[in-house]
Protein backbone atom coordinates (compact mmCIF):
# COMPACT_ATOMS: atom_id res chain seq x y z
CA UNK A 1 0.00 0.00 0.00
CA UNK A 2 1.10 4.00 -0.75
CA UNK A 3 0.10 6.97 1.39
CA UNK A 4 -2.72 7.87 -1.26
CA UNK A 5 -4.26 4.44 -0.31
CA UNK A 6 -5.46 6.08 2.98
CA UNK A 7 -7.82 9.07 3.91
CA UNK A 8 -6.41 12.32 4.46
CA UNK A 9 -6.42 13.66 8.59
CA UNK A 10 -7.94 17.01 8.81
CA UNK A 11 -8.39 17.65 12.27
CA UNK A 12 -11.30 18.39 13.89
CA UNK A 13 -11.81 21.92 15.98
CA UNK A 14 -11.09 23.11 18.00
CA UNK A 15 -8.37 20.32 18.61
CA UNK A 16 -6.49 22.58 15.50
CA UNK A 17 -2.86 22.10 16.75
CA UNK A 18 -0.67 19.26 18.03
CA UNK A 19 -1.08 19.69 21.89
CA UNK A 20 -4.78 20.04 21.53
CA UNK A 21 -5.02 17.45 19.80
CA UNK A 22 -2.63 15.24 22.10
CA UNK A 23 -4.67 16.22 25.45
CA UNK A 24 -8.06 16.15 23.59
CA UNK A 25 -8.61 12.94 25.40
CA UNK A 26 -7.76 13.73 29.04
CA UNK A 27 -9.85 17.12 28.92
CA UNK A 28 -12.91 15.34 27.31
CA UNK A 29 -12.04 11.82 26.17
CA UNK A 30 -15.52 9.57 26.05
CA UNK A 31 -16.35 7.42 28.74
CA UNK A 32 -15.81 4.07 26.86
CA UNK A 33 -16.22 0.55 27.99
CA UNK A 34 -16.87 -2.80 26.78
CA UNK A 35 -19.05 -4.02 28.90
CA UNK A 36 -21.30 -4.67 25.60
CA UNK A 37 -18.99 -7.80 23.99
CA UNK A 38 -18.13 -10.93 25.99
CA UNK A 39 -14.62 -10.80 27.85
CA UNK A 40 -12.12 -12.48 29.82
CA UNK A 41 -8.75 -11.85 31.37
CA UNK A 42 -6.40 -13.85 30.56
CA UNK A 43 -3.12 -14.59 32.84
CA UNK A 44 0.04 -14.94 30.20
CA UNK A 45 3.40 -16.53 32.13
CA UNK A 46 6.41 -15.21 31.58
CA UNK A 47 9.27 -17.60 30.31
CA UNK A 48 12.65 -15.93 31.89
CA UNK A 49 11.88 -17.67 34.80
CA UNK A 50 11.01 -14.75 37.25
CA UNK A 51 7.54 -15.59 37.51
CA UNK A 52 5.88 -12.46 36.43
CA UNK A 53 3.06 -13.09 34.37
CA UNK A 54 1.08 -10.64 32.31
CA UNK A 55 -2.44 -9.66 32.25
CA UNK A 56 -4.76 -9.78 28.78
CA UNK A 57 -8.11 -8.80 28.47
CA UNK A 58 -9.58 -10.83 25.79
CA UNK A 59 -13.28 -9.14 23.88
CA UNK A 60 -15.39 -11.19 21.22
CA UNK A 61 -17.03 -9.02 18.33
CA UNK A 62 -21.28 -9.76 18.81
CA UNK A 63 -20.87 -12.19 15.75
CA UNK A 64 -17.16 -14.01 15.75
CA UNK A 65 -16.13 -14.98 12.13
CA UNK A 66 -14.93 -18.40 11.51
CA UNK A 67 -11.16 -17.34 10.81
CA UNK A 68 -9.71 -14.14 11.39
CA UNK A 69 -6.65 -12.88 12.80
CA UNK A 70 -6.23 -11.66 16.92
CA UNK A 71 -5.94 -7.81 17.06
CA UNK A 72 -3.59 -7.31 19.83
CA UNK A 73 -3.30 -4.33 21.41
CA UNK A 74 0.37 -3.07 23.40
CA UNK A 75 -0.32 0.33 25.38
CA UNK A 76 2.58 2.86 25.64
CA UNK A 77 3.98 4.59 28.47
CA UNK A 78 2.01 4.75 31.90
CA UNK A 79 -0.51 3.31 30.20
CA UNK A 80 -2.68 -0.21 30.18
CA UNK A 81 -5.76 -2.17 28.88
CA UNK A 82 -8.00 0.55 30.24
CA UNK A 83 -6.01 3.55 29.06
CA UNK A 84 -9.00 5.59 26.31
CA UNK A 85 -6.81 5.04 23.52
CA UNK A 86 -6.84 1.06 24.11
CA UNK A 87 -10.14 1.23 24.52
CA UNK A 88 -11.34 3.32 21.42
CA UNK A 89 -8.94 0.41 19.15
CA UNK A 90 -10.50 -2.06 20.96
CA UNK A 91 -14.34 -0.85 20.32
CA UNK A 92 -13.85 -0.05 16.26
CA UNK A 93 -11.69 -3.42 15.74
CA UNK A 94 -14.89 -5.31 17.95
CA UNK A 95 -17.32 -3.53 15.63
CA UNK A 96 -15.28 -4.94 12.47
CA UNK A 97 -15.81 -8.05 13.36
CA UNK A 98 -12.07 -8.96 15.16
CA UNK A 99 -11.40 -10.35 18.59
CA UNK A 100 -9.38 -7.93 20.74
CA UNK A 101 -6.85 -8.51 23.44
CA UNK A 102 -5.71 -5.43 25.33
CA UNK A 103 -2.17 -6.20 27.11
CA UNK A 104 -1.25 -4.80 30.02
CA UNK A 105 2.75 -4.75 30.12
CA UNK A 106 5.25 -5.82 33.07
CA UNK A 107 4.65 -3.47 36.19
CA UNK A 108 1.99 -1.71 35.36
CA UNK A 109 -0.44 -0.96 37.73
CA UNK A 110 -2.61 -3.81 37.13
CA UNK A 111 0.38 -6.25 36.37
CA UNK A 112 1.73 -4.96 39.65
CA UNK A 113 0.78 -7.45 42.16
CA UNK A 114 2.10 -10.23 39.86
CA UNK A 115 5.33 -9.34 38.40
CA UNK A 116 8.58 -8.50 40.49
CA UNK A 117 9.96 -6.52 36.81
CA UNK A 118 8.82 -4.05 34.90
CA UNK A 119 8.34 -2.95 30.87
CA UNK A 120 10.65 -1.05 29.07
CA UNK A 121 11.22 0.44 25.73
CA UNK A 122 13.00 -3.05 24.10
CA UNK A 123 11.54 -5.47 26.63
CA UNK A 124 10.09 -7.37 23.05
CA UNK A 125 10.67 -10.62 24.85
CA UNK A 126 7.42 -10.00 26.68
CA UNK A 127 5.49 -9.48 24.11
CA UNK A 128 7.06 -12.95 22.38
CA UNK A 129 6.01 -14.41 24.96
CA UNK A 130 2.58 -13.35 25.37
CA UNK A 131 1.84 -14.49 22.32
CA UNK A 132 3.07 -18.15 23.02
CA UNK A 133 1.12 -18.19 25.83
CA UNK A 134 -1.85 -17.74 24.10
CA UNK A 135 -4.51 -20.28 23.59
CA UNK A 136 -3.80 -22.15 20.10
CA UNK A 137 -7.17 -21.10 18.93
CA UNK A 138 -6.85 -17.56 19.06
CA UNK A 139 -4.18 -17.34 17.25
CA UNK A 140 -4.78 -20.08 14.48
CA UNK A 141 -5.60 -17.38 11.63
CA UNK A 142 -2.40 -15.30 13.17
CA UNK A 143 -2.34 -11.65 14.85
CA UNK A 144 -2.19 -8.01 13.66
CA UNK A 145 -0.49 -5.97 16.69
CA UNK A 146 -0.72 -2.42 16.95
CA UNK A 147 1.43 -0.53 19.34
CA UNK A 148 1.19 2.86 20.86
CA UNK A 149 4.14 4.94 21.88
CA UNK A 150 6.37 3.38 23.51
CA UNK A 151 4.66 0.06 22.93
CA UNK A 152 5.24 0.84 19.38
CA UNK A 153 8.57 0.52 19.98
CA UNK A 154 8.61 -2.53 21.64
CA UNK A 155 6.78 -3.79 18.74
CA UNK A 156 8.87 -2.52 16.08
CA UNK A 157 11.45 -4.55 17.61
CA UNK A 158 9.76 -7.40 17.85
CA UNK A 159 8.88 -7.81 14.57
CA UNK A 160 12.80 -7.67 13.45
CA UNK A 161 13.16 -10.37 15.76
CA UNK A 162 10.46 -12.43 14.68
CA UNK A 163 11.33 -12.64 11.11
CA UNK A 164 9.33 -13.39 8.15
CA UNK A 165 7.86 -16.51 9.47
CA UNK A 166 6.34 -15.33 12.77
CA UNK A 167 2.61 -15.46 14.13
CA UNK A 168 2.02 -11.78 13.33
CA UNK A 169 0.92 -11.01 9.66
CA UNK A 170 0.65 -7.66 9.91
CA UNK A 171 1.40 -5.11 12.81
CA UNK A 172 1.04 -0.91 13.35
CA UNK A 173 2.64 1.64 15.31
CA UNK A 174 0.94 5.08 16.38
CA UNK A 175 3.08 7.25 18.11
CA UNK A 176 6.25 5.18 18.46
CA UNK A 177 9.57 7.35 19.62
CA UNK A 178 11.63 5.11 17.15
CA UNK A 179 14.62 7.37 18.21
CA UNK A 180 14.17 7.00 22.04
CA UNK A 181 17.29 9.56 22.92
CA UNK A 182 15.57 12.02 20.35
CA UNK A 183 12.11 11.42 22.01
CA UNK A 184 13.80 11.84 25.82
CA UNK A 185 15.61 15.04 24.39
CA UNK A 186 11.98 16.54 23.34
CA UNK A 187 9.84 15.44 26.37
CA UNK A 188 12.17 17.27 28.68
CA UNK A 189 12.13 20.89 26.68
CA UNK A 190 10.57 23.52 28.89
CA UNK A 191 7.60 24.07 26.53
CA UNK A 192 6.68 20.08 27.41
CA UNK A 193 6.97 20.45 31.13
CA UNK A 194 3.32 19.71 31.54
CA UNK A 195 3.66 16.54 29.95
CA UNK A 196 6.86 15.48 31.52
CA UNK A 197 5.54 15.64 35.18
CA UNK A 198 2.61 14.28 34.65
CA UNK A 199 4.69 11.35 32.81
CA UNK A 200 7.03 10.98 35.90
CA UNK A 201 4.60 10.71 38.21
CA UNK A 202 2.75 7.48 36.37
CA UNK A 203 5.98 6.26 35.75
CA UNK A 204 6.63 6.35 39.76
CA UNK A 205 3.41 5.07 40.52
CA UNK A 206 4.29 2.25 38.85
CA UNK A 207 7.63 1.41 39.94
CA UNK A 208 6.61 2.16 43.30
CA UNK A 209 3.06 0.91 43.64
CA UNK A 210 1.65 -1.77 46.51
CA UNK A 211 3.77 -4.96 45.85
CA UNK A 212 6.81 -2.99 44.30
CA UNK A 213 9.98 -5.82 44.77
CA UNK A 214 12.61 -3.21 44.74
CA UNK A 215 14.42 -2.34 47.31
CA UNK A 216 14.85 0.68 49.82
CA UNK A 217 17.83 2.31 47.91
CA UNK A 218 16.95 1.78 44.64
CA UNK A 219 13.14 3.35 45.63
CA UNK A 220 14.64 6.28 47.40
CA UNK A 221 16.57 6.73 43.53
CA UNK A 222 13.73 6.72 41.80
CA UNK A 223 11.84 9.39 44.22
CA UNK A 224 15.13 11.80 43.98
CA UNK A 225 14.48 11.19 40.08
CA UNK A 226 13.39 14.56 38.99
CA UNK A 227 13.51 14.15 35.03
CA UNK A 228 12.59 11.07 32.71
CA UNK A 229 16.72 11.20 31.62
CA UNK A 230 17.14 10.49 35.54
CA UNK A 231 14.54 7.44 36.21
CA UNK A 232 16.37 5.65 33.13
CA UNK A 233 19.45 6.67 34.65
CA UNK A 234 18.95 5.65 37.94
CA UNK A 235 16.38 2.54 37.67
CA UNK A 236 15.46 1.44 33.92
CA UNK A 237 19.82 0.83 32.81
CA UNK A 238 20.36 -0.80 35.59
CA UNK A 239 17.58 -2.46 36.64
CA UNK A 240 17.48 -4.29 33.11
CA UNK A 241 21.10 -4.57 32.55
CA UNK A 242 22.17 -1.20 30.50
CA UNK A 243 24.99 0.43 31.23
CA UNK A 244 22.94 4.09 31.35
CA UNK A 245 20.32 5.31 29.84
CA UNK A 246 22.38 6.31 26.80
CA UNK A 247 23.06 2.63 26.61
CA UNK A 248 19.28 1.96 27.00
CA UNK A 249 18.41 4.46 24.22
CA UNK A 250 21.30 3.70 22.11
CA UNK A 251 20.49 -0.29 22.05
CA UNK A 252 16.43 -0.55 22.33
CA UNK A 253 15.51 2.17 19.65
CA UNK A 254 13.02 1.21 17.04
CA UNK A 255 14.54 2.37 13.94
CA UNK A 256 17.66 0.37 15.20
CA UNK A 257 15.65 -2.56 14.23
CA UNK A 258 13.40 -1.54 11.28
CA UNK A 259 15.37 -2.21 8.52
CA UNK A 260 15.27 -6.13 9.58
CA UNK A 261 11.51 -5.73 9.56
CA UNK A 262 9.69 -8.60 7.19
CA UNK A 263 6.43 -8.00 7.99
CA UNK A 264 3.82 -5.72 6.61
CA UNK A 265 4.11 -2.47 8.83
CA UNK A 266 2.50 0.77 9.09
CA UNK A 267 4.12 3.27 11.07
CA UNK A 268 1.63 6.43 11.53
CA UNK A 269 3.30 9.44 13.04
CA UNK A 270 2.15 13.18 13.36
CA UNK A 271 4.65 15.59 11.96
CA UNK A 272 3.50 18.11 14.37
CA UNK A 273 3.84 15.84 17.93
CA UNK A 274 4.87 17.56 20.93
CA UNK A 275 6.52 14.37 22.16
CA UNK A 276 8.51 12.54 19.18
CA UNK A 277 10.37 14.70 16.64
CA UNK A 278 9.51 14.10 12.76
CA UNK A 279 13.23 14.13 11.88
CA UNK A 280 12.79 10.66 13.79
CA UNK A 281 10.77 9.58 10.69
CA UNK A 282 11.65 11.75 7.78
CA UNK A 283 15.43 10.88 7.81
CA UNK A 284 14.67 7.49 7.86
CA UNK A 285 15.06 5.47 4.34
CA UNK A 286 11.77 4.59 3.35
CA UNK A 287 11.97 3.83 -0.21
CA UNK A 288 14.37 0.42 1.01
CA UNK A 289 12.86 -1.28 2.99
CA UNK A 290 9.09 -1.69 1.13
CA UNK A 291 7.75 -3.58 4.15
CA UNK A 292 7.64 -0.62 6.17
CA UNK A 293 5.05 1.99 5.17
CA UNK A 294 5.27 5.36 6.81
CA UNK A 295 1.99 7.84 7.00
CA UNK A 296 3.18 11.10 8.15
CA UNK A 297 0.39 13.59 8.03
CA UNK A 298 1.10 17.42 8.73
CA UNK A 299 -1.10 17.38 12.27
CA UNK A 300 -2.36 15.13 14.88
CA UNK A 301 -0.64 15.46 17.90
CA UNK A 302 1.15 12.11 19.96
CA UNK A 303 -1.74 9.32 19.46
CA UNK A 304 -4.42 12.15 19.32
CA UNK A 305 -5.44 11.93 14.85
CA UNK A 306 -9.24 13.94 16.12
CA UNK A 307 -10.36 14.45 12.52
CA UNK A 308 -12.84 16.02 10.92
CA UNK A 309 -14.71 13.40 9.05
CA UNK A 310 -15.27 11.31 11.61
CA UNK A 311 -15.50 10.09 15.25
CA UNK A 312 -13.70 7.14 15.26
CA UNK A 313 -9.88 8.19 15.34
CA UNK A 314 -8.52 8.46 11.86
CA UNK A 315 -5.48 5.96 12.89
CA UNK A 316 -8.02 3.31 13.91
CA UNK A 317 -9.77 3.78 10.53
CA UNK A 318 -6.38 3.77 8.89
CA UNK A 319 -4.77 0.66 10.34
CA UNK A 320 -8.42 -1.46 9.98
CA UNK A 321 -7.50 -0.28 6.55
CA UNK A 322 -4.14 -1.83 5.99
CA UNK A 323 -5.06 -5.02 8.09
CA UNK A 324 -8.06 -5.59 5.81
CA UNK A 325 -5.73 -6.63 3.16
CA UNK A 326 -4.71 -9.50 4.95
CA UNK A 327 -7.92 -10.41 6.75
CA UNK A 328 -9.73 -10.90 3.42
CA UNK A 329 -7.12 -11.33 0.62
CA UNK A 330 -8.02 -8.76 -0.88
CA UNK A 331 -6.31 -5.26 -1.79
CA UNK A 332 -8.35 -2.43 0.08
CA UNK A 333 -10.14 0.05 -1.41
CA UNK A 334 -9.61 3.61 -0.32
CA UNK A 335 -10.46 7.05 -1.44
CA UNK A 336 -7.05 8.51 -2.77
CA UNK A 337 -5.80 11.47 -0.03
CA UNK A 338 -5.46 15.01 -2.24
CA UNK A 339 -2.77 15.75 -4.28
CA UNK A 340 -1.84 18.69 -1.96
CA UNK A 341 -1.41 16.14 1.05
CA UNK A 342 0.26 13.37 -0.60
CA UNK A 343 2.95 15.73 -1.67
CA UNK A 344 3.22 16.92 1.97
CA UNK A 345 3.54 13.01 3.14
CA UNK A 346 6.00 12.46 -0.32
CA UNK A 347 8.30 15.77 0.84
CA UNK A 348 8.30 14.80 4.09
CA UNK A 349 10.10 10.54 3.76
CA UNK A 350 12.33 12.17 1.03
CA UNK A 351 13.88 15.01 3.13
Amino acid sequence: MSMGDFPPFRPRPPWLSGDLQTVRNFVCGPVLNLAAHPSKRLTLPMRDGSGDRLLGDLSEPDMPPPSSPLVVLIHGLGGCAESAYMLATARHFLDLGYRVLRLNLRGTVPTRAICRGHYHAGRSQDFHDAIAALPAPLVRDGVFAIGFSLGGNMLLKYLAEQGADGPVRAAATVSAPINLEASSRRIGMPRNRVYHDWLLRHMKKEALGPGSPLEAELCAAIRRARTIYEYDECFVAPRHGFASAQDYYQRCSGVRFMPEIKVPTLLIHALDDPWIPGESYTAFAWRDHPDLVPLLPRWGGHVGFHGADSRIPWHDRCTALFFSRWRDGGRPRAKAAPKAENRVLREAISR
